[in-house]
C-alpha cells in the first residue's frame, strides 16, 4: 500500500507534504504581496461563466475560428509525415 501512495504521490508521504507547505507558503506571500484573496480567483471564475452566458456563448465563436485555422495547417501536415512514415 505505501509502494501505491508513494508512486501516486511521486516521493514518500513526508516530503511532499514538505514540499506542499513551501510552495503554499511561497504563493501566500506572493498572493498577500499583490492584494490577492481566494475568492477573489472564484469571483473571476463565476464572473467569467456569467458573462459567457450573458453573451449567449458569442465569446466562444472565435475559438471555433481559431480551431478551423490551425486545422488547415495541421491535419495535412499531420497526414503527409504519417503517409512518409508509413512507407517505412
Amino acid at each position: 500500500m505505501s509502494d501505491q501512495v508513494n508512486k501516486f504521490l511521486g516521493d514518500s508521504l513526508g516530503r511532499t507534504l514538505i514540499k506542499l507547505l513551501v510552495v503554499s507558503l511561497i504563493v501566500g506571500f506572493i498572493m498577500a504581496f499583490f492584494g490577492l484573496a481566494p475568492l477573489d480567483f472564484l469571483y473571476w471564475i463565476r464572473n467569467v461563466v456569467l458573462d459567457v452566458w450573458h453573451r449567449g456563448f458569442s465569446a466562444l465563436g472565435r475559438v471555433g475560428d481559431y480551431l478551423l485555422l490551425g486545422a488547415t495547417i495541421v491535419i495535412p501536415i499531420f497526414l503527409i509525415l504519417r503517409l512518409f512514415s508509413y512507407r517505412r
